[in-house]
């Protein structure tokens, strides 16, 4: 007879694990026995990492990825759900909010983020996919709304998510069969950026990360959030947003910036806006 699962011994701060190099943070979910699902020790730490790196001036670009062979599996159904709904309700609403706090704050992260997809997203895991700006998966890696096949709905934000990025069509297949999706699939479907083969994925990875590297921090900041805001706006609520959100950025450096890019284009014609990025290096620092 099978034993019964128990709770994950290893310490806290070691369920998530991270590295700065060359402008870019690499965080990893660090549970790889446990398919990286997340425990409320995991979204703990995460939250304190994410934190840690969010205003470090090496920090331009972060990548959230899963060490060993999935990204996430969702949630720990042993330590999120079982363990918690045995303790009642207060316990099951701190764990929910420990989640979805650094999820949130994911989606409004001031930095640019990207999901190194590299194995499995299941259920739980799609509240942070949809918290990256752009998500890359590998070809190979199995994404899926299981909920369905032990008995629950895809909670969490999950279904929103589905809904948000994947046809209508599509997405209510997915929750409703439980069957998993490829990279590849997923791609096609809408619900990450692209896939790649599994080999090339961190170089594409890698690549993205230079480029948003080279774009001015706080346009790319108020650029993601804009996107964000307005997919939920009317045409012309979004039209005045965005003409405020400009206005708040020039505030940010935004004029400064904005004279040394026009001035390389008009005057120095060292570059073309469709057809490259200027050169940030040149703006004068206080």
């Amino acid at each position: 007879m099978a034993m019964p699962s128990q709770p994950d011994p290893r310490p806290e701060e070691e369920t998530v694990r991270y590295e700065v190099v060359d402008g870019v943070a690499w965080v990893y979910f660090n549970r790889p026995d446990k398919r990286n699902c997340m425990s409320p020790k995991l979204n703990r730490q995460m939250l304190r990492v994410l934190e840690s790196l969010e205003f470090r001036d090496d920090v331009q670009v972060l990548v959230l990825t899963g060490e060993g062979t999935a990204w996430s599996a969702g949630m720990d159904l042993l330590e999120y759900f079982r363990m918690n709904e045995a303790e009642g309700i207060g316990a099951t609403r701190k764990a929910q909010r420990e989640a979805y706090t650094w999820w949130e704050r994911l989606r409004w992260y001031e930095k640019a983020t990207i999901g190194m997809i590299n194995g499995w997203c299941f259920g739980g895991g799609y509240g942070p996919l949809f918290g990256c700006d752009i998500a890359i998966a590998s070809d190979d890696a199995q994404f899926g709304l299981s909920e369905i096949n032990w008995a629950i709905l895809p909670g969490g934000g999950a279904s929103k998510v589905a809904a948000e990025l994947m046809p209508y069509r599509k997405a209510m297949y997915h929750a409703m069969m439980g069957e998993n999706l490829t990279g590849k699939q997923a791609a096609e479907q809408g619900l990450v950026t692209e896939s790649v083969p599994a080999d090339q994925l961190k170089a594409r990875v890698q690549e993205v990360a230079d480029t948003l590297k080279a774009k001015d921090t706080q346009a790319l900041r108020a650029t993601k959030w804009a996107m964000r805001r307005v997919m939920e706006m009317t045409y012309d609520n979004a039209e005045d947003y965005l003409i405020r959100a400009q206005e708040a950025l020039n505030d940010f450096g935004g004029w400064e910036t904005r004279k040394e890019a026009t001035k390389q284009f008009l005057d120095e014609k060292t570059y073309k806006p469709g057809l490259g990025v200027f050169d940030k290096s040149k703006i004068e620092k206080d």
